[in-house]
């Protein structure tokens, strides 16, 4: 299980992967950047990415299956790790149908063939143990959707797809040893001095 910084770490994995496995064949016919977006960069009057695959985190959820379950440990319940899905719009950006569309196909392929980050495909920022394994799987998004997250940012429509980065497990924050407070008692007297 990671810590906090799990979350921008999958989004780095995910677009190094990316980048590594673009094959030669594609790089002599088109050059492509890849990058992590924020909203705030999708966002920006002046964006020109050229050909470019971008990765913009639209939503996080809690993972419903793994919800508020705890485990036992002596008479007291332990906090368990908060487990995070991961909602990704992964958009081609090109000046023509023939990249555009080629580098849709790839994408697809890619992910479909690799389903899933490692420990070793993972960046080390997120502070992985050898038994996390991010699945990345298609997102279901309406159109509707769809529209409304391109709608709120500054460019028209690009071809996107949608993924979902799943189960991010994140360590709750180690506390120092003590018992919880079970009861409250509290006791109040009069101190009338004494004469």
């Amino acid at each position: 299980m990671a810590h906090y910084r799990a979350v921008l770490s999958v989004g780095e994995s995910l677009v190094t992967y990316l980048a590594n496995a673009y094959p030669q064949e594609l790089r002599d016919q088109f050059t492509c950047s890849f990058s992590l977006i924020s909203s705030n960069e999708l966002n920006a009057p002046d964006l020109d990415l050229g050909t470019a695959i971008t990765l913009y985190l639209h939503r996080v959820t809690m993972d419903p299956h793994l919800r508020n379950t705890g485990s036992a440990a002596g008479p007291f319940l332990t906090r368990v790790p908060v487990s995070l899905d991961l909602h990704y719009l992964l958009t081609v950006w090109a000046s023509s149908a023939t990249t555009e569309q080629t580098l849709v196909g790839w994408v697809i392929r890619e992910l479909y063939q690799h389903e899933a980050l490692s420990q070793s495909d993972l960046t080390p920022a997120g502070g992985w143990s050898s038994d996390d394994v991010i699945q990345v799987i298609p997102g279901e998004i309406s159109n509707e959707d769809m529209m409304r997250i391109w709608d709120a940012i500054q460019p028209p429509y690009h071809v996107s797809l949608s993924y979902i980065a799943r189960v991010v497990r994140i360590d709750p924050e180690a506390r120092p040893d003590a018992l919880p407070v079970v009861a409250r008692r509290l006791t109040f007297t009069d101190d009338v001095p004494a004469r």
